[in-house]
Formats: structure tokens, sequence, C-alpha cells
């Protein structure tokens, strides 16, 4: 299995095209506010642009942990995935998330997850982003 790794972001110029993707693949919505990545600078205009996004946790995964109905599940090579029709909606994975990557969708109620699915990929123009084979 693959995860998600911010590999180049030296590259990165902030155009988005990895979260708009996001948000329409996985949200069916354009908004950059349901992308499970999120791209900000590192500080000022002129600072470098940083992802926000799953680390991939394997072992200890405080999102899933947390999780009082068991709607985050561990995938093998790290991270989660979401089963929303167990979630109800309380918002405790948002605060365990140790990196910040796990944002909440005002609209359904649910947390945002990122599924390494590697859409974002694919559309960065600039190659700051590559799924990895992970070790099991």
């Amino acid at each position: 299995m693959k995860v998600l790794k911010a590999v180049e972001m030296n590259r990165c110029i902030g155009c988005l095209s990895c979260m708009i993707t996001c948000s329409a693949v996985n949200q069916q919505d354009h908004s950059i506010l349901k992308s499970a990545i999120r791209i900000k600078t590192s500080g000022g205009l002129t600072g470098k642009f940083v992802a926000i996004v799953c680390q991939a946790c394997k072992d200890d995964v405080p999102c899933a942990e947390i999780c009082p109905t068991g709607a985050l599940i561990k995938r093998q090579a790290g991270g989660v995935l979401l089963d929303k029709d167990k979630c109800i909606g309380c918002e405790l994975c948002v605060n365990a998330c140790t990196v910040e990557a796990i944002h909440f969708d005002q609209e359904t109620q649910k947390p945002i997850v990122c599924k390494h699915c590697g859409v974002c990929v694919r559309f960065c123009p600039h190659g700051c982003l590559q799924l990895v084979e992970e070790g099991l």
C-alpha cells in the first residue's frame, strides 16, 4: 500500500491544484475547504509553502483510537479510512490528530480525512507530492 508524502515542497508555488482536485474527486465539491490536504505558507508572503497532510501513523493512531464509534479504520500502510455511516460528527478525531491533518466539514458534520488515493499527486504540476510504497 502507498502513502502520500510531501517530498519536494521547495518546488511548490501555491497554485492549490492539489487541494482543488482532492475536493472535486473525494468530496464532489470545488471548495478548497473540502480538501484533505492543505497548503499554507510557512510565514508571510515570502515564506515557503508547507503541506498539511495525514502522516499515515501506523502503531499509535490517535484519531482512530479516540473515535467512540470505530468510524476511523486503520489502513495497513498507515493512516485511516472513514466509515461515514458510523461517524457521529463528534470532532474528537480532529483534535486528536497530532499534525492537524483532519479537517471538519461543517455542512456534512463529518471529518475530512486523507485516504492516500494520490489524486493530488497526479495534478501537482511541480512534483511536490508523491505516493510512496510503505514497508509492511
